[in-house]
């Protein structure tokens, strides 16, 4: 390589700065649209992300002391009485669905008892399948958020990539000159852009599947106390027929 070549070479070099902040500024206005929109789309997933794992620790521990009080044997009146007017968590929402619905009907009387041995227990179960169906899909919310940008943020990247590649080996073209120097900050900055990609999907699909594994455990549990609630429920009617 002769001296005038050196000198081309290392004044490309001097030129390009490969820091990510000069990677972006120096993209296609395409691809800093891509970028934007993949850390805008990062962003919002660890905002929801640190949302709901804070609201699930907490769910959790407010359920463990639900619990813990519900079976400690102590009067179900008090403690609907205690936590009827602000159910704080999805389990004790449920309890004071139930026990609304059961006051109802004890308010009114039990005059046909025949017809209140079967239909209470079914207005009782509605009344909790309902109530638990509206706190998971509360508790659901944003979730599909992660599965979608997990899904589509490397394709986005990638899309970002193309067009980033494309558009040096236009400039290629057009300076006719393929040293590394010239090609390495146009191939940089657009996979800058993949890189970008799946800094948002995979964290995105990691927490997507552990909050849902969450979810379903949680799912869970709920249903375990409508079911055994709705039994202690039948029983007292039972009782009082």
């Amino acid at each position: 390589m002769d001296p005038v070549q050196t000198a081309q070479v290392a004044g490309a070099v001097v030129q390009h700065d490969l820091s990510m902040w000069e990677l972006f500024m120096q993209a296609h206005i395409l691809v800093k649209v891509v970028m934007v929109a993949l850390l805008g789309a990062s962003f919002w997933c660890w905002a929801i992300i640190f949302d709901k794992v804070l609201r699930l620790r907490q769910l959790f521990a407010r359920a463990e002391q639900f619990e813990e009080t519900f079976w400690s044997g102590g009067s179900l009146e008090e403690l609907y009485d205690r936590i009827g007017a602000r159910p704080l968590d999805p389990l004790s929402a449920l309890f004071v669905a139930a026990m609304r619905e059961w006051r109802r009907s004890a308010a009114k009387g039990l005059a046909d008892r025949e017809q209140a041995r079967v239909s209470l227990p079914q207005r009782i179960d509605r009344v909790m399948n309902v109530t638990l169906g509206r706190e998971m899909e509360a508790l659901e919310r944003h979730l599909g958020v992660l599965a979608s940008v997990g899904s589509t943020a490397p394709f986005v990247g990638l899309f970002g990539t193309v067009w980033g590649i494309m558009n040096s080996f236009q400039a290629i073209a057009g300076t006719k000159n393929t040293s590394l120097a010239v090609v390495a900050p146009g191939i940089a900055e657009a996979l800058f852009a993949t890189a970008l990609g799946l800094v948002a999907a995979i964290p995105a699909v990691i927490a997507y599947n552990k909050i849902s594994s969450d979810l379903d455990r949680y799912a869970k549990r709920l249903e375990n106390f409508a079911g055994e609630f709705g039994a202690i429920l039948s029983r007292q009617l039972e009782e009082k027929i």
